[in-house]
């Protein structure tokens, strides 16, 4: 008798969505052709081809910018901030009423389990329109005055397409700002599905524009001279070439770059909590977080007892089809995505690292990666320092709070961090020792619109989200005060 327990699927339905054959651009209220040539989105789990995307030319992105412009000195800029924050909240609460359909829709482009989708991921979506739907009337109690800064134009990621989306269009809304937005090639359409509905909470036209496409769509926007602010979340090889484009002019700029997080466990923190942290850490999302504990530091006396309890653990996920509300770990976003992972996890090997994989059978379609843990790993190992944004975990081992320390700041990134102790003091004292921008204490991967996220170093710099999220998008002089 097997002691196997077999799970019956349980998949959600993807008839609530109704994916379009094609989608163009969304400027000035409509969809409209784009210029260029069109591009596939493709559902990573399946490889089936799900649309085909406009992909916007400079020109449509010049068109896009001068619509938000319009939009700006008429109507956005002009509306008291009680006005504009009706507006977000009327967003928020149809992202709610919509909530299904947008988890269905950002797990079948996104390759993200559906129990991630929508109640991780949309949840906190509508919880950013109704915070800053909060602000928008409060701005000159933020610390950061009250004028906002123009056209902000925003590129974002595909590991949290809706999401981000959120924390960039938010914020600049709630200050004054209109927005011309760029999602991800490979996730472009629970952004096409937003512009749906700020056409159906009847925002003004122009005040959210979103331009679909690859590198030269974001560069366009980037460097288009009517453009006052510039938000990109993404990989620090690109942050990098923005900083250089953007340097020399007056925008403002936020970049959110990559990590290399470090999760830290004492010997007496309590092992069975920290082994579900480790897990959510680096697994969540299939490892496409930018801040995903993706080190993890294990004080020598208890390695061998968390290493053991965290292969039971891994040997328990599930991974397979992302509408399966038992999957926990989906699909990896494409196949280049899958070529690094691989090539990364084949270097470690080589490197001399012990590699171990959780046994599961993995679909013959689509792009798929075994949970996986590297041990034996030491600082100057490349699967130690490089983010390989996958479910890859590597491991080393620390015996004394001084050298976890310096373990855990021996990179160039500085986004985030955990660590795992029972006393408080620790907490503390590790927290202050830290450089990085996020310390979660005794649990990871906590986010809420109230609290600031970002980074140091090669992670970027600017925060966003809380009051802190709201100093990107408006103008301040030059010795900090407000304009």
């Amino acid at each position: 008798m097997s002691n196997v327990f077999e799970y019956a699927p349980a998949p959600e339905s993807r008839a609530i969505v109704d994916i379009k054959p094609s989608y163009g651009l969304f400027i000035d209220g409509e969809f409209v052709d784009g210029g260029g040539t069109a591009f596939k989105t493709v559902n990573p789990a399946t490889e089936e081809v799900l649309a085909e995307v406009a992909e916007a030319s400079d020109a449509d992105v010049d068109a896009a910018v001068r619509a938000a412009r319009r939009a700006y000195t008429r109507v956005w800029s002009r509306m008291s901030g009680a006005e504009r924050a009706k507006y977000l909240y009327r967003i928020a609460r149809i992202i709610q009423e919509r909530g299904r359909e947008l988890a269905v829709l950002e797990s079948i482009d996104n390759g993200k389990p559906i129990k991630e989708s929508r109640d991780v991921d949309v949840p906190i979506v509508a919880a950013h329109f109704f915070y800053y739907a909060g602000w928008a009337d409060k701005l000159k109690y933020s610390g950061y005055g009250d004028t906002p800064l123009g056209v902000a134009g925003q590129v974002i990621p595909w590991n949290f397409p809706l999401l981000m989306l959120a924390w960039k269009i938010a914020p600049a809304l709630a200050c004054g700002n209109t927005v011309v937005l760029k999602p991800a090639e490979t996730t472009p359409l629970t952004a096409l599905l937003f512009a749906e509905i700020c056409q159906q909470a009847d925002l003004p036209p122009g005040v959210v524009n979103i331009v679909t496409g690859a590198g030269d769509t974001g560069r366009a926007i980037v460097s288009h001279p009517d453009v006052d602010k510039v938000a990109f979340t993404g990989s620090t090889e690109v942050g990098k070439a923005i900083a250089r484009a953007v340097a020399g002019t007056d925008k403002k700029v936020t970049l959110e770059l990559g990590g290399k997080a470090a999760n830290i466990v004492f010997d007496d923190a309590p092992l069975d909590q920290a082994v579900e942290g480790i897990v959510n850490g680096i697994f969540f999302n299939q490892g496409h977080v930018c801040c995903a504990g993706s080190r993890l530091l294990v004080q020598e006396s208890v390695a061998d007892e968390v290493m053991t309890r965290l292969k039971r653990r891994m040997a328990t996920l599930r991974v397979g089809d992302p509408l399966d509300k038992n999957t926990d770990v989906g699909a990896i976003n494409s196949a280049e995505q899958l070529a690094k992972i691989r090539e990364l996890s084949e270097i470690g090997e080589a490197e001399g690292a012990e590699r171990w994989s959780a046994p599961c059978e993995l679909p013959s379609n689509g792009y798929w990666f075994a949970p996986t843990v590297f041990t034996g790993v030491s600082q100057a190992h490349r699967i130690a320092r490089e983010e390989i944004f996958g479910p890859v975990l590597s491991v080393l081992t620390f015996r004394t709070p001084s050298e976890a320390v310096e373990k855990a700041n021996n990179t160039p990134f500085g986004l985030s961090a955990g660590v795992w102790t029972d006393k408080g003091s620790r907490i503390l004292s590790m927290a202050n020792r830290l450089r990085a921008g996020v310390v979660w204490a005794n649990t990871f991967n906590k986010f809420d619109p109230t609290s600031p996220f970002g980074g140091y170093k090669e992670s970027g710099y600017g925060r966003e989200g809380g009051r802190h999220g709201l100093e990107a998008y408006l103008k301040t002089d030059e010795n900090g005060g407000t304009a």
